[in-house]
């Protein structure tokens, strides 16, 4: 499972077994208390899924997201050979 970064304690990553369209998933804490939310990344940054993150915690990532998109996309390229 690929892990692209961590800020303020939110894990950015890909799933090794990751579909298109490319998305990142934004994991805060461990185990089974973990906090789970899913951002498609193209065509544009969308909250698909979330499974417990907090509304800034929501806000946190998606502003990382933005921030950091190329080299998101780069690094899925890179993975999944595309």
């Amino acid at each position: 499972m690929p892990l692209l970064f961590i800020f303020f304690g939110l894990r950015f990553q890909f799933y090794s077994n990751d579909h298109e369209p490319i998305h990142v998933h934004v994991v805060a804490g461990k185990g089974k208390t973990a906090r789970k939310a899913k951002f498609n990344v193209l065509p544009e940054i969308r909250l698909v899924e979330n499974d417990g993150l907090k509304a800034n915690e929501l806000k946190m990532a998606e502003m990382v997201i933005e921030e950091n998109r190329e080299i998101i996309i780069q690094q899925w390229h890179t993975f999944f050979g595309k």
